[in-house]
C-alpha cells in the first residue's frame, strides 16, 4: 500500500466536493444533465486530475501526457467541472453548458481543451482507448496510461466486450478501464434491466486484470490506481471495479434512477446544493445565480 498523508486525501476530496457543486451548478443553469452518474464518479476524477494523471491545462496536447477517455459521456458535467477545476479553461464556461457552441451534453474533442474523445452513444469509449493504447505502444511510449470510465449499464453493450478482448489480445496494459458501478440504470436497477453479474469473473475470462474499490474512499482510490498503473504491468489490462453511489452527496438522489437524467428547479437546486455543503462540512452555498439574483452576463461584469 502507498503512503498518502492526511492532508492530500483531505485536498482530495475537497477537489471532488467541488467538482459536485461545479457539476449540478451547470446542470440547475442548463435545465438538463445527469446527476447522479456525474456525483457517482466524482471522487475518481478528482484523484485522477489533480493526484494521478501526468497532465499540463498550459499545453494540452503534450505528448507524453497521461489521457482519460469518459465513455459515460452523458456525465460530461463532472468531467467539464474537473477540467475547470484544473485549469484548462476558466470556470465561467460551466454556463456555456449545452449552449450552442458551448460544452455539449456529450462530450466534444472541439468543445474546451482536455477532452480527448467525442462520445455519445455507449459502448465507444473503450474501443477508443484500446486504439490509443496501441499507437502509445506503436510510439514506444512506455511510461504514459490511457485510462478509460465506464459505466455499469454501458457493460451490456456487445462492443465493449470485443474491446475488452482486444486489449487483453494485443497485451495492453498501458490502459486501465474504471467501471463506476453505482449498480442504477436510466429506467431502474441494474439487476432489474440487465445483470451484469458475475462482473469480476467476466473481465477475468477476458485476460484482464481486475481490482475493486470502494469508489468513495479515496486513500483506497489512490492505492488501487497505483496498484494498476505501477504494480500489475503484466501484459494484462486492468480494470478497477469502483462500487459507488448513483447521486453521491444527494439524500434524494442516491440510488433513485429518477435522478440518472433530470435537471432540478433553480429553487430545488439551490436547497441541493445547500444539503451537500452541509454533508461535506463546507460552507453553506446555494446556486449561485439564483443567490445573486443576477443573469449569467451580470454575474461575471458582462463578460
Amino acid at each position: 500500500m502507498k503512503k498518502i498523508s492526511e492532508d492530500k486525501i483531505e485536498e482530495l476530496e475537497d477537489w471532488a466536493y467541488n467538482i459536485r457543486r461545479l457539476a449540478i451548478e451547470m446542470i440547475i443553469h442548463s435545465s438538463w444533465g445527469h446527476i447522479g452518474g456525474a456525483f457517482s464518479m466524482a471522487d475518481i476524477l478528482a484523484a485522477l486530475y489533480f493526484y494521478e494523471m501526468k497532465l499540463d491545462p498550459q499545453n494540452p496536447l503534450m505528448e507524453n501526457r497521461d489521457r482519460f477517455i469518459l465513455s459515460k459521456a452523458h456525465a460530461s458535467p463532472a468531467m467539464y467541472a474537473a477540467l475547470a477545476l484544473r485549469g484548462f479553461y476558466p470556470e465561467k464556461r460551466i454556463y456555456d453548458y449545452c449552449e450552442p457552441g458551448g460544452l455539449e451534453g456529450h462530450t466534444h474533442i472541439l468543445s474546451a481543451p482536455g477532452i480527448e474523445a467525442s462520445g455519445g452513444p455507449l459502448g465507444m469509449g473503450l474501443s477508443v482507448a484500446v486504439g490509443m493504447a496501441l499507437g502509445l505502444r506503436q510510439k514506444e511510449n512506455p511510461r504514459s496510461r490511457i485510462y478509460c470510465m465506464l459505466g455499469d449499464g454501458e457493460c451490456n453493450e456487445g462492443n465493449i466486450w470485443e474491446a475488452a478482448m482486444s486489449a487483453a489480445h494485443y497485451h495492453l496494459d498501458n490502459l486501465i478501464a474504471i467501471v463506476d458501478y453505482n449498480k442504477i440504470m436510466a429506467k431502474g436497477m441494474l439487476w432489474e434491466m440487465m445483470s451484469i453479474e458475475p462482473f469480476r469473473d467476466k473481465w477475468e475470462a477476458f485476460g484482464w486484470n481486475v481490482h475493486e474499490v470502494d469508489g468513495h474512499d479515496m486513500e483506497a482510490v489512490l492505492n488501487v490506481l497505483h496498484k494498476a498503473r505501477w504494480i500489475t504491468v503484466n501484459g494484462k489490462p486492468n480494470v478497477i471495479i469502483a462500487h459507488t453511489v448513483k447521486g453521491k452527496g444527494i439524500e434524494c438522489a442516491e440510488f433513485n434512477y429518477q435522478w440518472h437524467t433530470h435537471a432540478p428547479s433553480p429553487e430545488l437546486g439551490d436547497e441541493m446544493m445547500r444539503e451537500m455543503a452541509r454533508n461535506y462540512g463546507k460552507p453553506e452555498k446555494g446556486y449561485s445565480l439564483l443567490k445573486q439574483g443576477l443573469d449569467k452576463e451580470s454575474f461575471y461584469g458582462g463578460e
